[in-house]
Formats: C-alpha cells, sequence, structure tokens
C-alpha cells in the first residue's frame, strides 16, 4: 500500500494515535483533522487520498479488539462522513485485506460490511474532486479493476460501473466461500482474495483474542453479507450500474452472473433468511431488472410525477425525466420575479411556500430542496454571462435573490417548522425541527461545494467573496493556533480565493442559521491559514474611522458609499446620524445608505431597505400641506435618498422585500408637499449644489409611477385578457390597502425571527395610521385626469382659465423659435383655443412658469396635444417637436410620465396618420434594421415562428404611428449619463408597450433606433419585441399555455451554456438549449 501523504496527513497520523490513547471522542478528532485539512497545502483536501491510505493502515494494524482499535473505526466512519477521507479508496484497501482475514477477525470484517453499507456507494460526489484521477489509479493498482475486466478506467464513468460491480463481486465470492461453494464454479476460485494465504502483502495483523464469540460472529458476519447483497440488488442507482455492466462487459458479467446463479440455488444461508432470493434471480435476466420490469421501461419508471406528466416543450420535444425537473417551478419563478414588473407581494414568503409545496409534493428531504434552491438562486446569477437586459446586466437584483431573499426563504422555513414543532409538542423535551433542518441545510452547502464552475463569482464581486474565505481563514487560523497545531515554514500572506459558497455561507451565519463551524468544512478554505496576516483589510479601514467617531467628510464619504457596511452595528450608527445628525451629515449619511451598504449588503438588507423606507416616511401621515409639513426641511436628504434609489436594479430590491406598498405611501407623501411648492424653494448643498422643490417632486413622482404599471395602455388588457398577470393593474389606491393593514397590524410588524440579529434602532414604520388617497388631494387630481386621459380624447380646457393661461406660456417658451415671425403653435391645435402671443426671446431659465409642479402637469397633456397636432398639419417639424418637448421635460422631468400616458392613449385610438422614418423628417432606422432582423430571427428559430421580413430601402420605408415616432424621437434625444437613467428608466418601459401595441414592425424600427443611440441597456428590446411578437402570432389560438412556455423559453434559447460541470438537471435552461 504506496503513500502519498502530506504535510498535514502526516500530522493527522500522529494525532491519531494520540488520540486513539487518550481515547479522545470521534467529533473532536474529525474537528481537528478537518482544520488542519483547511491549513494544508490546498490539495488532497476533500475526499483525500492520502488520509484514507493513512486510516486503512491504522484500521489494518489495529486489531479487532480493544478501545484504541474501536477508536479507529469510529474516526474512519467519522471521516467518511465528513467526506475528509475517500471512501472508495478506504474501502478498496480494506476489501482485499479485511475479507481474507475475517474468519479470523469476523469483527473488523463486520464493521467493513458497515462502512461499504453507509459510504461504499457515494461515488458521484467523489467524482467531482480534484484528486479523483490520483483515487482511481490508486484503486486500479490495488484491485486490478483495469486487467479484469479489460477496460481502462481512465473514464469516470467507466471506474463507477468497474467499481461498483468488483465490491459486489466480493460479496458474493466472499458468500459462496463461507459455505464451501467456490469449488462448484469453473475457475473453483475467488476473482478477488477470499482467504489469507491469496493475499500478497499484508501490512499489519488482524487477530482477536476471545476465540468463544468468533464462531458466533462468523454466522452472524454470513447472514449480513447475504443480506448486503440483497439490499445492493434491490438499490435502484446500483441496479442501474449493473444493468450497464451487463450491457458492456457481457463476458465478465456471464462470469459474475454464473455465481450469483450458483448462490441463489445452493445458499442455505440464503434460503434461511428473510431475504428473498427473486431479486437475485431477475438481475441474471437480460431484459428485466429486480423490479420485473423491461429495461426501456426504466426512464418511465423513475419517478411517477414525471412518467405521468412529462414536462414538453410546445413543439413536442420532451425535456427529460429527471429527479431534479420537479424542481424547475423554483426557476421559474425566480426568472419571473427578474423579468415581470414591480410587484407588490413578497418574494421571501412566496418563495419560502414555494420550496415548501415542492418538498411536500415531491416527497423529497429537506436537504436536496434546499440544494434545489441553492443551485436555482446560483444559475440565476450565472445567466448573467449572457445578459438579456443589454450591454449593461442588471446583476444585483440577482444577487440580492441569491444571497438575501433564498436565505430569509430558508429561514422563514426553519422558523415556521420549529413553531409548529412547538405548538404540537410542548410538553416533549428534545432535538427541535429547527435543529434537524438546519443539519440538512448544512448538508446541502456543504454538497454544493462541489458545483465549483457554478460558484464562480462575477467579476464585480470576486473581492467580497475573496473577502468572506479570507474572514473564514482567520478564524480558523486562530482557532488553529490556540488548539497547538502549527505549520512548519514561514510563508507569506496569501490572498484567499473565495466563490458564491462563501458568500452564500456568510449570509447564513449572519441570520443564525449556521454557525461558524462551517469555517471547518473540508474545503472550505483554500491555502496556508497560518501565514495568513491579521490585519484589517484595507477596505474595511474607512467604516472602522467611522465607528470610531471619525467626521463624515467627502472623502470619507466617496469610500463608504463604494464599500458595504459590515455588521449592524455600522448600519445602526449610519441611521443615527441620518436621523440625529447636523443638515449635512444627514445628506452625507443618506447617500452613504444608499449606495454599496443597500445594494450589496446581503447580511442584514432586510434591515436597510426597510430604514430606508423608514427615512422618508413622514411622522405625521395626516400633515401633508406644502410649507407647513415637516418634510419641508429634510428635502435635501430625500432628494439624495430619491436619487440613490433611481437605479434600475434598486426597485426590485425593495419588491422582493415586499415593501413597494410602503414605500408607494411615502413616495406620495413626498409628492404631495414638494408638488405644491415653486421651483424658487431651493436647497444648497455643502458640494455647492442646488436642488429646488422640482427635482425633489420629480424623483420621487418618476420612482412612485415605477411602482405599478401605469404606463400600459388598455389594449394590453384587451389582448391579455384573463391572461393578465396577477397584481399588474396596480393602482395607488391598491397600494394602500395593502399598506395599511400592514402598519396597522403592530403585532406583525414587531414580530422577529429568533435566526436573526435584530435592529437596536427601530425600524418599524413612522406612522400606524391608515393612509387613503384622500390625504394626498393633489396626487387624486392628477391620477383622475390620468385615466381621463386615458379613456378619451382631450376637453374641457376653457379660454382664459389658469390651466390655459399655464399652457399657451409653455408652448410658448417650448417653440419659442417655430413661433417667431409666425402664429403661435397654440393658435393651431384644433383641441384647444389657445390665444396668440409671442414667445419670450431668451432661453433663460427664470422665463419659465415659476409654479407648483401639480399645476403644471395639469396643463402638460393639453401641450403635447397642442405640440402633436401643430406637427401633423405641417406647421411643426419633427425635430423641433422633439426638441421642445425635450425642454419641457428638462424644466420638469416629471412631465414625462404624463406626455408617456398621452403617447399611450393616443396610440391606441388609431387616428393619427403614420410618420415615414425616412432620416429627413423622422429618425432613420436603417442603420440598424438588419441586424435586429437577424438577431429576432435567431431568437425564434427554434418556435417554429415565421419573422415577417423587413424591408429596409427602395421605396417601402418604416413607418410608426405619429404619437409613437414622436415619443421614440423624444427618448433619443437623451444623454447617457447618470442624471438621465432615473428618467429613461420609467420613458423605457412606457416606449416598450406603446411600441408593442402598434402593428408590426414598430417593434423593431424603435429597437433600430435606440440601438443607434446605445441605449438598450435601460431597454430589453430583443427579449420584449420577440414576446410580443410570439403573442400575437399565437393569441388566434387562445393556447395560453403556449405563451406561457414560450415567454420562459425564448429568452433563453440565446443564452451560452455554462460549463460542462454544471449539472444538465438543475435548471430549465439549460435543458431547454440541449432539447432544441
Amino acid at each position: 500500500m504506496a503513500s502519498s501523504s502530506s504535510a498535514w496527513v502526516e500530522w493527522a497520523a500522529e494525532y491519531t494515535k494520540a488520540a486513539q490513547a487518550d481515547a479522545r471522542p470521534a467529533h473532536e478528532w474529525v474537528a481537528r483533522v478537518a482544520a488542519a485539512a483547511s491549513a494544508g497545502d490546498g490539495e488532497d483536501v476533500q475526499f483525500s487520498a492520502g488520509l484514507a491510505e493513512m486510516l486503512a493502515r491504522v484500521l489494518l494494524s489495529g486489531g479487532g479488539s480493544g478501545a484504541a482499535p474501536a477508536a479507529a473505526w469510529k474516526y474512519a466512519e467519522a471521516a467518511l462522513a465528513a467526506r475528509l477521507a475517500s471512501p472508495a479508496l478506504l474501502l478498496a484497501l480494506l476489501s482485499i485485506r479485511v475479507i481474507p482475514h475475517r474468519l479470523a477477525s469476523p469483527t473488523a470484517y463486520r464493521l467493513y460490511l458497515e462502512l461499504l453499507r453507509r459510504h461504499g456507494f457515494t461515488l458521484c460526489f467523489q467524482i467531482k474532486g480534484s484528486n479523483f484521477k490520483k483515487i482511481t489509479q490508486s484503486i486500479d493498482d490495488n484491485l486490478n479493476l483495469s486487467k479484469i475486466f479489460g477496460i481502462s478506467t481512465c473514464e469516470p464513468g467507466v471506474f463507477v460501473v468497474e467499481f461498483v460491480l468488483c465490491i459486489l463481486w466480493q460479496l458474493v465470492d466472499t458468500a459462496l466461500d463461507n459455505e464451501g461453494l467456490l469449488e462448484l464454479t469453473p475457475e473453483k476460485a475467488a476473482q478477488w482474495p477470499t482467504r489469507p494465504q491469496d493475499v500478497s502483502t499484508f501490512e499489519g495483523s488482524l487477530s482477536e483474542q476471545m476465540p468463544e464469540k468468533i464462531e458466533k460472529l462468523q454466522k452472524m458476519n454470513s447472514v449480513t453479507t447475504i443480506e448486503l447483497i440483497g439490499n445492493l440488488l434491490h438499490d435502484k442507482v446500483v441496479n442501474r450500474i449493473l444493468s450497464l455492466a451487463r450491457e458492456n462487459m457481457k463476458t465478465q458479467w456471464g462470469v459474475f452472473a454464473n455465481r450469483l446463479q450458483l448462490l441463489v440455488a445452493n445458499s442455505s444461508t440464503l434460503k434461511a433468511s428473510k431475504m428473498s432470493s427473486e431479486a437475485f434471480q431477475q438481475l441474471i435476466l437480460d431484459e428485466h431488472n429486480v423490479y420485473g420490469e423491461n429495461k426501456h421501461s426504466l426512464r418511465k419508471k423513475f419517478h411517477p410525477t414525471v412518467a405521468f406528466n412529462p414536462i414538453s416543450s410546445p413543439n413536442g420535444r420532451c425535456l427529460g425525466a429527471s429527479y431534479s425537473a420537479l424542481w424547475i417551478p423554483i426557476d421559474m419563478y425566480l426568472e419571473d420575479c427578474l423579468h415581470g414588473s414591480i410587484a407588490a407581494t413578497n418574494s421571501i414568503e412566496i418563495l419560502s411556500g414555494l420550496v415548501k409545496a415542492l418538498q411536500a409534493v415531491n416527497r423529497s428531504t429537506w436537504r436536496d430542496a434546499f440544494m434545489a434552491l441553492w443551485i436555482a438562486s446560483v444559475r440565476l446569477v450565472q445567466r448573467e454571462r449572457e445578459p438579456i437586459e443589454g450591454p449593461v446586466p442588471h446583476l444585483e437584483t440577482r444577487l440580492c435573490m441569491l444571497l438575501s431573499i433564498a436565505t430569509l426563504a430558508v429561514a422563514d422555513i426553519i422558523e415556521e417548522a420549529d413553531s409548529c414543532h412547538n405548538e404540537l409538542n410542548n410538553h416533549w423535551k428534545g432535538k427541535s425541527a429547527k435543529d434537524d433542518l438546519r443539519k440538512e441545510l448544512m448538508l446541502s452547502l456543504q454538497v454544493l461545494g462541489d458545483y465549483e464552475s457554478l460558484l464562480v463569482p462575477p467579476p464585480c464581486i470576486i473581492s467580497a467573496a475573496n473577502l468572506a474565505a479570507s474572514k473564514a481563514a482567520m478564524f480558523v487560523s486562530a482557532a488553529n493556533i490556540s488548539n497547538g497545531y502549527m505549520e512548519s515554514g514561514n510563508d507569506s500572506t496569501m490572498n484567499y480565493s473565495g466563490n458564491m459558497r462563501h458568500l452564500i455561507v456568510e449570509s447564513c451565519i449572519s441570520r443564525n442559521l449556521l454557525d461558524t463551524s462551517a469555517y471547518f468544512w473540508p474545503g472550505y478554505i483554500n491555502g496556508h491559514v497560518n501565514s495568513m496576516s491579521h490585519t484589517l483589510p484595507s477596505q474595511l479601514a474607512g467604516w472602522s474611522s467611522f465607528m470610531n467617531g471619525a467626521p463624515l467628510t467627502q472623502s470619507l464619504v466617496n469610500t463608504l458609499v463604494s464599500i458595504p457596511a459590515s455588521s449592524l452595528a455600522e448600519l445602526e450608527k449610519l441611521f443615527e446620524v441620518a436621523v440625529n445628525g447636523s443638515d449635512e451629515d444627514k445628506v452625507s449619511a443618506a447617500t452613504v445608505l444608499c449606495g454599496a451598504t443597500l445594494l450589496r449588503g446581503w447580511n442584514f438588507q432586510e434591515h436597510t431597505v426597510r430604514l430606508v423606507v423608514k427615512l422618508l416616511s413622514h411622522s405625521d401621515a395626516a400633515d401633508f400641506s406644502g410649507r407647513e409639513s415637516q418634510l419641508m426641511k429634510h428635502g435635501p436628504m430625500l432628494n439624495v435618498i430619491l436619487t440613490g434609489i433611481s437605479p434600475v436594479d434598486y426597485a426590485p430590491i425593495f419588491s422582493f422585500h415586499g415593501l413597494v406598498p410602503e414605500l408607494a405611501a411615502a413616495l406620495m407623501a413626498i409628492c404631495e408637499v414638494f408638488g405644491c411648492l415653486s421651483p424658487s424653494v431651493s436647497w444648497t448643498l455643502g458640494t455647492g449644489e442646488e436642488i429646488s422643490a422640482h427635482s425633489v417632486f420629480s424623483n420621487a413622482f418618476i420612482l412612485l409611477l415605477r411602482l405599478w404599471k401605469f404606463n400600459h395602455p388598455p389594449l394590453e388588457y384587451c389582448i391579455m385578457g384573463d391572461g393578465a398577470p396577477v397584481g399588474s393593474q396596480l393602482t395607488p389606491e391598491y397600494l394602500l390597502l395593502l399598506r395599511n393593514p400592514r402598519v396597522l397590524s403592530a403585532s406583525s410588524l414587531s414580530k422577529s425571527r429568533s435566526s436573526q440579529k435584530q435592529l437596536p434602532v427601530n425600524s418599524s414604520p413612522s406612522s400606524y395610521n391608515p393612509i387613503f388617497m384622500d390625504s394626498f388631494p393633489k396626487l387624486k387630481l392628477w391620477y383622475r385626469q390620468h385615466q381621463a386621459c386615458l379613456a378619451s380624447t382631450l376637453s374641457g380646457l376653457a379660454h382664459g382659465t389658469p390651466v390655459h393661461n399655464i399652457v399657451d406660456s409653455l408652448l410658448n417658451l417650448m417653440f419659442r423659435k417655430a413661433n417667431k415671425g409666425s402664429t403661435s403653435i397654440g393658435s393651431l391645435s384644433g383641441s384647444s383655443s389657445i390665444s396668440n402671443s409671442s414667445g419670450p426671446g431668451g432661453d433663460d431659465s427664470h422665463l419659465w412658469p415659476q409654479l407648483p409642479a401639480w399645476e403644471i402637469l395639469e396643463a402638460v397633456p393639453f401641450v403635447v396635444d397642442a405640440a402633436l397636432t401643430a406637427c401633423s398639419h405641417g406647421r411643426l417639424f419633427p425635430r423641433e417637436l422633439a426638441t421642445g418637448l425635450k425642454d419641457l421635460a428638462d424644466f420638469l422631468p416629471a412631465s414625462i410620465a404624463t406626455i408617456a400616458s398621452y403617447f399611450s392613449a393616443e396610440v391606441t385610438r388609431g387616428v393619427w396618420k403614420p410618420a415615414f422614418m425616412n432620416g429627413t423628417d423622422w429618425p432613420s432606422p436603417a442603420a440598424n434594421l438588419s441586424m435586429v432582423e437577424e438577431h429576432i430571427k435567431k431568437i425564434v428559430a427554434a418556435t417554429g415562428v415565421d419573422v415577417p421580413r423587413l424591408a429596409t430601402g427602395g421605396s417601402t420605408l418604416g413607418r410608426l404611428p405619429l404619437p409613437l415616432a414622436a415619443f421614440v424621437s423624444l427618448t433619443i434625444t437623451y444623454k447617457l449619463d447618470k442624471s438621465s437613467e432615473r428618467f429613461l428608466n420609467l420613458a423605457g418601459p412606457a416606449l416598450e408597450n406603446l411600441a408593442a401595441s402598434c402593428p408590426w414592425p414598430s417593434m423593431a424600427i424603435v429597437a433600430a433606433l435606440w440601438t443607434q443611440k446605445k441605449l438598450l441597456h435601460f431597454y430589453p428590446w430583443h427579449v420584449i419585441d420577440i414576446i410580443m411578437l410570439l403573442r400575437r402570432c399565437c393569441q388566434p389560438s387562445g393556447s395560453r399555455v403556449w405563451l406561457s412556455l414560450l415567454w420562459w423559453s425564448v429568452p433563453c434559447c440565446s443564452r451560452n451554456s455554462l460549463p460542462p460541470d454544471i449539472p444538465v438537471h438543475q435548471g430549465l435552461l439549460y435543458t431547454w438549449r440541449r432539447y432544441t
């Protein structure tokens, strides 16, 4: 038995001797050895070959009785259970040395059978090990698999088949030898050693000093051997592996089958046992397995749900019968969360409920259920390798789902199970359900570590993953030093390589789902722990300074914004500064809070989002009276928060945590107050930047409108009918109805999970009073006007009214160049009686009306209607129309919402003449239209849908309805900068739905125009375009099943496949690529 040990294995050998002498318990031994393995050289740690060889030597040299040998077998069992040693190699080494001496040492043989029963066939995990080739070579050297079976073991699949057949063959030969039946075989000898003289080399001595018990143990072992053979033949996985051996190694199988038949026919032990001989007989037959089923029906028998209700693609291709295919609803829900609209529901509750339902329906273990959740969540992040959102992927929402929502869903499951257990068993004192589920969670995360390529972190979070690994290394290093284990040598400090499992484990530890013993898992840390420097990482120095009382200077703020807080104490202090600090410190603290701490503080994100909503909320929900409101004095801080959470990745995070109703209520109050203020009301920040009441209002208003599908035209719901998604028609009233019961129920708000750390500060809502739309009269008035605009054409503008005067003033300011020397735009509108007046000659911003935002918004629909009418009559050039609308949106950014709603309504009416996108009057999409067409055709090729050919030249020109042409012309005037992003995040979805309401190829033309302006990272055109096209193609058939499948599958067809070692069965997307 050759040795291939490393330094830590040599230490483990010495420690094992000492542990045996001191009779130390197995759990202490395995913890110390695991720590030593983690501190080793990073090779041969998990499923270690060196440790397996060392344990084999200890077991074989220790005899069969006494305290020390018994401890050694317990150590071996603990090492295999913790995946420290290779089970296959250890059992291979023991089999050819213990079996021949089973008569002299029946205790050792009995313990070997127990190890074989528990760990002999966990090969799927060992195959993933980096040292698997080394293990297979060592096993082949000892068992001569390649020589006996005539096939090299270099391929993992071949090795598994040969190893399983070898182990079973050894047991059959042993059973035959026990009853003297080997002489009846043609070879008259065993294939592997069954007697001491068959062993060429033997290290150690197996002997027992109690002969009076030997004979009794021998008889018991004979029965146990027969029972183990029968149990293995009944095992589905083993049975199918043996089927592969029968089909691919016919000569060797024939020899084995003859011996098995001999055992069935002549074994008195088998006949006297309770084991049925049917399993033995069925395996010998060529066409049936032990269940009596034809080999061609094995696939149908795999799982009854899959057999009776297979998952198929729309064109009839089966996606495969796999047990893990039953977990596909998790993948689908996670994907739907990202690509659906912002919802008012709580994703944590839905996801935990889904996992519980699937676990019950599938009758699976909780380890499998948790594993399915982790795999689906990690794959959700990895699908950003080819993002469908465009060149700027929305990765943060995916990371939130993995590292915050999924972990909180697990916490909900564990807490609910424990509470139910306590209610039903208050009198029972023992292990709680929580402990059982935590063990299952631990096992799932240990198995997750086998999928190394799947766990590779995206580049933007590599530093966070490395920091998590370094934190574990520092902890293990301190434990090793205190335990007296020191590694020789003076290695320099190393950078530890982390992956997404490190981040998941940290998220679980922060919520008390795991403890720090996870740091000692085999393979969790790679590198020399004892060379780890215990100095504070440089990226955390800024937070350390802040906690030590350093003032929030601009340089410190810039540092803290880019680095998430690492503890709840830091979050608490930041919130206290935002509430009780000076005005300048409040702005700085709010800036930091809405930076990386909110976006990537996954370990306590559920607290951060609530604190942000609390900062936006007013203490008295009944006080929304403009200048009298207490919100006035917090204008700068509110504006910082609103701009901070405006990027596209933030709103879904609030949605995942179920805070959309609370956030909407806070935004309504801000809009009501600041919308009543003149733009002359302003604040100057410490940086010198000046913000006006219009800016605060616009930021709040646009964010509020993104929380429901206000911009979807009525025609969409006519098309979708009952297929419209639940909650897709959210209204402000509905959001408030959802909010009120939550804040009125003090018990539900104060409810805390014992598994989660709680903030010392109160993160509950500022007010427990119910809020209704009547609390916001200005917002209610605008919303009624918005609904009226969607329902019918504009009317009711009387000459000389305040609204008429505002419309007239805005039109002349927007089109002052067009008005010079000619009739004003207002007088050309057939829908308005706007007086003729000359506009201001300059471009000074102070010439715009200094009116509250609500008054301007009331006039905007009439302004847009007059401008569009003038353009349709040729009195206003399209470029002037776009420029004028852009000036209006620059003056009051919130007006883009009203512009969007007006254009959406007018497109559905179909009364406007088309605009020819010829590059002269209107922008031309010709430069990119062919590319868009090819991309669409490539994606839908697998669905069998024909894409109409787009004419890109000649006499046929692309045409769009006039309102759509005006809107797309307006959007492409925006520059690609951070200040425009929050407005494009509103305009993009509005334009998407507006184009979807128009005939083909309107979507393709809009996509081509946006491509030219490089705006596609705000606008996922090539997904929505295809879905809308397919919806129209499939609508006449009325098949909503097709639509739902296409919604899921089409975005997936264009994605790159993941690395080959990612399991195909763990997700629908990869499966779809393989079968389409």
